[in-house]
């Protein structure tokens, strides 16, 4: 009687079902008739361990001193076991069962035509040889034909116990139980557990009662299935391969078989795509994985192994990175990936610790990818047809080939969704997604919308102010194409200082810096930096510019003499620490590759050293009456109900007012208005003036108010006394 699988197998082969072949960097997705010839050697394999059960079961009876035992009719009986036996397999076809030479001389002659053979395949990628081979096929067997669950309990006396034990496997096969090189061949350390082929459980129990068995995604790939395991689809990338200088060395290591390649990456380098484009280079796919995506200790632990595990199953080198935090986390996670068998790319950002791993890695420093890199992935990337230049709209976002191709697939679908073509304005956006969201624990994250409409100053700040946007969208033409930066190493980034009193503009001026770039802006947010305890100040300094690295936006300091300011004679040892900080700080201002920008109300107290860091200073005057009376018009927009026509020629000449003072005239002018009659006029204004003067500790004089100096006393005199 044939089998259910043997008489319908074909057609489920044949039928190209999805989720088949589905796993990054697959080298190898199969035809149908590959998978068939593989399928059925399998269960020709398998019909050879349903013989050794046989054989044994069939010795237990003759050997069993108590066969009319009548507890044993509790676990599995001589009928059932009979019944087992000689129904029909619901897996193995009758057909499969074959003498060992003749499913061997088979499977010769399905390799000789170039199909692939699976089992022989996993066995010679993972250094299995026959005896490792029939292990797996034993503890394979309950997952694939139900029988073998009772017929292991009745081996076992031990109903409960449906999958084999080392021992059964061990008599199944007739080798020594007290022999150490059999039994080393399921320690930790065999090929077979070592690499995730075989999973030794209940190892509270003696040795050779210990369960063994075989993981789903390695019988599902076995049956010919190419689907990655849901852990780790959950951290596997899309990276494109695109041309990458150091992509050579990579691939030379890859053909020396060294088994760990590090790829040593700086900010804004393509680390992981240099592994990708090397392995591609060595004519080997490749599974990225991104390990800032694992969960704690544990499951990274056994995430990372499973990723080695699918890249070898898959016939890829396996790309893994960044390591850094991995490694912060537990050094020893990585140890998991000795036993890889497959080439192993690790991208991260120190230099390599022997602590990691025993093994010796070469080490491959790649380059930024450049404007050109970048414009030519996204002419691959981004059809002619549109009329879109990519490139141009997206020249200040410093992107990696991933960021690049994932920032073009937010573009479109923000198109989709607006239901037209993808715009320059898309592109940008959806190179914004692409920041790393772990700095907004460090730092506020603000959406810019304010523009140079938006900011009232004289025209040699507002200079200054393009010439920061300018110098931010140039910046790798005129460092790495007109090769202006050198050979040093002081970071490529840019700084700007903001001094002048408070509102000013300063803050509003970063924001249409970042807005004008298409950037965001970060506002560090002082409390999360300043520490009292010594040395914690550093740590938070560098996370922040750590974190930054990864994001393209704008860095904003507000007060920032509180962190910068002046080294001082040291008298004691809280000086020398506080002198070490700003020294520091100095020091990693100029590695940070991004713009930074530092306000101040006290430039007087700024360290000296800064000033041959900061690349624009700017200088925020108090605005002159023609200022003022632009600020004015500003802040009275024409959708605010006026009570007349407001005298912006006296504001502006009478009160001499900040930008954000005359903001906050005007909104408690417009406040006061919503609650009285819903206009604004002289009235409103002048007397939100007189608050304001008195708020900044200002005297009101009849000198500035004029004609409405007693209306503005008369109203503060019955306030006195309606308080009093």
């Amino acid at each position: 009687m044939k089998s259910s699988l043997e008489t319908g197998n074909r057609s489920s082969i044949d039928s190209d079902r999805a989720g088949v072949g589905g796993t990054v960097g697959s080298g190898e997705r199969g035809r149908p008739d590959d998978r068939y010839a593989s399928l059925q050697h399998l269960l020709a394999r398998l019909s050879l361990t349903e013989a050794r059960v046989r054989e044994l079961v069939a010795r237990r009876r003759a050997e069993d001193p108590e066969p009319d035992d009548p507890v044993r009719g509790l676990y599995i009986s001589e009928e059932q076991v009979d019944r087992l036996l000689d129904g029909p397999s619901v897996v193995l076809p009758s057909t499969a069962r074959h003498e060992s030479a003749d499913i061997e001389r088979r499977a010769d002659e399905a390799e000789a035509r170039g199909e692939t053979v699976r089992l022989r395949r996993l066995c010679r990628t993972f250094g299995l040889d026959e005896i490792d081979s029939e292990i797996l096929l034993i503890a394979m067997a309950p997952d694939l034909d139900p029988r073998f669950e009772r017929l292991y309990g009745y081996l076992h006396d031990d109903v409960t116990r449906r999958r084999a034990g080392v021992g059964l496997a061990f008599e199944l096969l007739g080798l020594d139980a007290a022999d150490a090189d059999v039994r080393r061949r399921v320690l930790p350390e065999a090929a077979l557990v070592a690499s995730g082929l075989l999973q030794v459980s209940d190892v509270d129990r003696p040795f050779l009662t210990r369960s063994v068995e075989v993981p789903d995604r390695v019988t599902g790939h076995l049956l010919g299935d190419d689907t990655p395991s849901h852990r780790v689809a959950t951290i596997a990338i899309d990276i494109p391969v695109v041309p990458v200088a150091e992509a050579d060395e990579v691939a030379r290591a890859v053909r020396a078989n060294i088994p760990i390649v590090y790829v040593r990456e700086t900010a804004r380098t393509a680390g992981m795509a240099a592994g990708v484009a090397g392995l591609a280079v060595a004519a080997s796919p490749a599974l990225a994985v991104d390990l800032a995506r694992l969960g704690d200790d544990h499951e990274a632990r056994e995430v990372l192994a499973d990723a080695a595990r699918e890249a070898a199953l898959s016939g890829a080198g396996l790309v893994a990175g960044p390591l850094d935090d991995l490694v912060d986390k537990d050094p020893r996670l990585l140890t998991g990936l000795r036993h890889a068998r497959s080439p192993v790319v690790l991208v991260g950002r120190r230099a390599w610790d022997p602590g990691w791993m025993s093994e010796v890695p070469v080490t491959v420093v790649p380059g930024p990818l450049d404007h050109a890199g970048r414009e030519r992935l996204w002419g691959d990337l981004v059809p002619p047809d549109m009329g879109l230049d990519a490139a141009g709209a997206t020249v200040q976002f410093r992107l990696k080939p991933e960021q690049v191709v994932r920032a073009w697939q937010a573009a479109q679908g923000q198109a989709v969704a607006a239901g037209r073509p993808p715009t320059a304005e898309d592109l940008r956006v959806g190179a914004r997604l692409q920041n790393a969201g772990r700095l907004e624990h460090l730092a506020r994250r603000v959406m810019p919308t304010a523009d140079f409409r938006d900011i009232v100053l004289p025209e040699r700040v507002m200079r200054l102010l393009r010439e920061i946007v300018d110098r931010a969208r140039h910046r790798e033409q005129v460092l790495d194409q007109w090769q202006m930066g050198g050979r040093s190493d002081k970071g490529r980034g840019i700084t700007a200082l903001f001094a002048g009193e408070s509102g000013t503009g300063k803050t509003l001026s970063a924001e249409v810096i970042a807005n004008e770039l298409g950037l965001d802006l970060y506002v560090i947010d002082l409390s999360t930096v300043v520490d009292k305890y010594i040395g914690e100040t550093e740590k938070n300094l560098e996370r922040i510019f750590d974190q930054a690295e990864d994001v393209n936006g704008v860095l904003f300091f507000d007060e920032a003499d509180a962190l910068f300011g002046k080294r001082s004679e040291v008298s004691d040892a809280r000086d020398r620490y506080a002198n070490v900080e700003i020294a520091y700080l100095l020091q990693r201002m100029e590695r940070f590759d991004g713009i930074t920008v530092l306000a101040t109300n006290l430039r007087a107290n700024l360290d000296e050293a800064f000033t041959r860091r900061i690349d624009v200073l700017v200088d925020f005057p108090e605005p002159e009456q023609d200022d003022r009376h632009r600020l004015w018009e500003l802040h009275l927009p024409s959708t605010l109900p006026r009570d007349g026509a407001p005298d912006l020629d006296f504001l502006a000449r009478s009160f001499e007012l900040s930008g954000g003072d005359i903001r906050n005239v005007t909104l408690a002018a417009a406040y006061a208005a919503a609650v009285d009659g819903g206009h604004v006029g002289m009235d409103e204004l002048v007397a939100a003036t007189a608050r304001e003067y008195r708020k900044l500790g200002r005297l009101v004089t009849e000198s500035e108010f004029g004609p409405w100096f007693d209306r503005v006393s008369n109203a503060s005199a019955t306030k006195e006394r309606d308080n009093g």
